[in-house]
């Protein structure tokens, strides 16, 4: 079945706006795995908005305990790739960053940036990571994740997300056809296929239909939604809706 990674950085964000202790990334960890999640997504960022090193510490500890992977998303930068070697997470997916934005606004360009991803990729993987790199479903981005030395690729689902939620049918229609095309040739090049961003209960089951994809990181929607109905039952409701999806594409 499609595996859930469960992303816990706004939970920090809540935490940081007052400069409290609480609540705690690595509680609401707990209970994502105890209520069906597969792994844990945290996102590092430069400017420390949301997850601190502190963070990455005892969510760290917490995977590996519960014998889980952690997903540390990374900009690609000496510092990141540094503290990641050190953490040794299960896999380390590179990201596109600016300080300026609210949230992460599109692929790692590849083709543009190889040579720095490429050293990047081989660094995280001589301690074990498992390199993962975020893009667009566009052939020539998943072409160069292959040539770096990536072992997957995380295909941007944000533009799809956004246009089904705006009623947009047709330009929705067209993106996921791409997302569907870029699934494909990314598993035929041998890579693992995963896809994230902006996905929520009414635009999951069509991403998660896509053969490919065996595995979904989820966050922003989820934390939100664990404000009404607890984020045990967001998670079983989200992974109610994947099950349902590929179930229904393989009948």
């Amino acid at each position: 079945m499609l595996r859930l990674g469960v992303n816990i950085d706004h939970v920090a964000t809540i935490r940081n706006a007052r400069g409290s202790s609480y609540p705690e990334p690595v509680r609401a960890a707990e209970l994502a795995l105890a209520a069906g999640a597969d792994g844990i997504t945290a996102h590092l960022r430069e400017d420390r908005r949301h997850i601190s090193d502190a963070d990455i510490a005892v969510l760290t500890d917490l995977c590996l305990k519960r014998g889980k992977p952690l997903n540390f998303e990374m900009a690609v930068t000496d510092e990141m790739v540094g503290i990641a070697m050190n953490a040794r997470p299960h896999a380390a997916c590179l990201v596109p960053e600016r300080r300026e934005e609210v949230t992460t606004e599109g692929g790692l360009d590849v083709v543009k940036g190889a040579n720095r991803i490429a050293d990047a990729t081989g660094r995280l993987r001589t301690v074990g990571a498992r390199v993962s790199l975020f893009i667009e479903p566009d052939h020539a981005q998943i072409q160069a994740s292959a040539d770096v030395g990536a072992q997957v690729v995380e295909l941007h689902t944000g533009a799809y997300c956004d246009a089904a939620r705006a009623g947009e049918t047709e330009r929705a229609a067209t993106i996921l056809e791409r997302l569907k095309s870029g699934a494909a040739f990314a598993a035929s090049l041998g890579l693992e296929v995963h896809a994230g961003h902006g996905i929520d209960y009414a635009t999951v089951k069509p991403v998660a239909a896509i053969a490919q994809i065996v595995e979904l990181n989820i966050g922003h929607f989820l934390i939100g939604e664990a404000i009404f109905v607890g984020l045990p039952q967001a998670i079983l409701r989200m992974r109610t809706l994947m099950d349902a999806a590929r179930l229904e594409s393989a009948a």
